[in-house]
């Protein structure tokens, strides 16, 4: 088999070996070595690859059955694509010194390298995708991407409301006002407010008493404010609280009117007088023994003063007791916290407890011999 006659008289031209050979640029190196001149006898390498490109122009005339057989190159890895498809070790040996071999099997290597890189990439990529896949594909994996985007959330919230919390304390938001204490020699010694009147007699009060008194014995007022008395007051009961008040200084036992509504009217009077002089100061006080009696103080006292159901209680201006140690224990919170009691005893009760004694303002009504027989056989 005949060859074409070389164009070039210095040496053969070197027949392309593939696109992607033809891409690959000799290094600076490998360029002044084949530039440098030879020793006589030396092949250079331009030789060398010329008898190559001559022998495979013969393999390639040759018939199909005389051919080497070759094996088809693996496929790349899923990515971009490598900038030739250079096969390490594919490259025919090159003659130049052993800088040149130093720098191809760098060359070969850090290809190698990046071969086994891509194709872990390649891999890891599709993994990737596959786990979405399935995570996408099942309610779990869905509820499962839900829950991580709200716990970022939430841990985006924490971590803002924390450096709130943080610019908040820092800032001076109420700017704390000056206080200049002042000198011993300005101070005023304060002055006491006098002790109440029931401490003692209601001497200094005598006139506004006995004005009360004799407008509560004229024509009832039914359309008077609550705690004003809406009922006549008989002057036997006039002059019964007459004695209470100015006598015996808010503190002592009365005769009883002969029943109950009469002595309700009677304490429904002292209530509105000690109103008047004491405000909302004081708290009255029922001491009664059973439930029905102290039923008709409330709704006695109710229609006397035009007072609701809200009035008694616990807070209101009237309490109701069964029992006298409930009472007593009463008025002492009532004393500790400043306020005025005002105790009424039923004339039902047998007697008056001697704790009773001790406080400034108690009323008890002294039941006739016929009247506690009648509550006997009522009640």
């Amino acid at each position: 088999m005949t060859t074409a006659p070389d164009a070039n008289p210095a040496g053969p031209s070197i027949p392309p070996l593939g696109s992607e050979q033809a891409a690959v640029s000799p290094p600076p190196e490998l360029a002044q070595a084949m530039a440098s001149p030879l020793a006589p006898g030396e092949e250079t390498a331009t030789d060398k690859q010329a008898a190559a490109a001559q022998g495979l122009a013969e393999a390639d005339s040759s018939p199909p059955s005389q051919r080497p057989k070759q094996e088809p190159a693996g496929p790349w890895p899923s990515g971009p694509e490598p900038p030739g498809p250079v096969v390490p070790g594919s490259l025919p040996p090159r003659s130049g010194g052993p800088a040149e071999a130093t720098l191809r099997e760098l060359q070969e290597q850090l290809l190698e390298r990046c071969a086994a890189l891509r194709a872990e990439v390649g891999a890891l990529e599709r993994q990737r995708d596959r786990l979405l896949q399935e995570i996408g594909a099942t309610p779990i994996g869905r509820s499962e991407l839900i829950a991580n985007r709200l716990k970022g959330f939430q841990s985006y919230l924490v971590g803002a409301l924390q450096e709130l919390a943080a610019v908040a304390e820092q800032a001076e938001l109420v700017r704390e006002p000056v206080l200049v204490q002042p000198s011993p020699l300005d101070r005023v010694a304060p002055i006491e407010p006098p002790p109440p009147a029931a401490a003692g007699l209601f001497s200094q009060d005598a006139d506004q008493i006995r004005q009360s008194l004799a407008r509560y014995g004229g024509q009832p007022d039914f359309y008077a404010d609550p705690w004003k008395l809406r009922r006549s007051l008989e002057p036997t009961a006039a002059a019964l609280l007459d004695d209470w008040f100015l006598n015996q200084g808010g503190r002592g036992a009365q005769p009883s009117g002969g029943s109950r509504n009469r002595n309700v009217l009677v304490a429904a009077a002292a209530i509105a007088i000690l109103g008047e002089l004491y405000g909302d100061r004081f708290q009255t006080l029922v001491l009664a023994g059973l439930p029905e009696r102290l039923g008709e103080w409330r709704r006695g006292l109710q229609d006397c003063l035009g007072l609701g159901r809200e009035d008694f209680g616990p807070n209101s201006g009237i309490v109701l007791f069964e029992r006298a140690d409930a009472l007593i224990d009463r008025a002492d919170r009532l004393e500790e916290r400043g306020e005025l009691p005002f105790i009424v005893i039923d004339a039902a009760e047998e007697g008056v407890a001697i704790p009773v004694l001790q406080f400034p303002l108690w009323l008890a009504f002294a039941a006739a011999p016929d009247e506690i027989i009648s509550e006997e056989m009522l009640y």
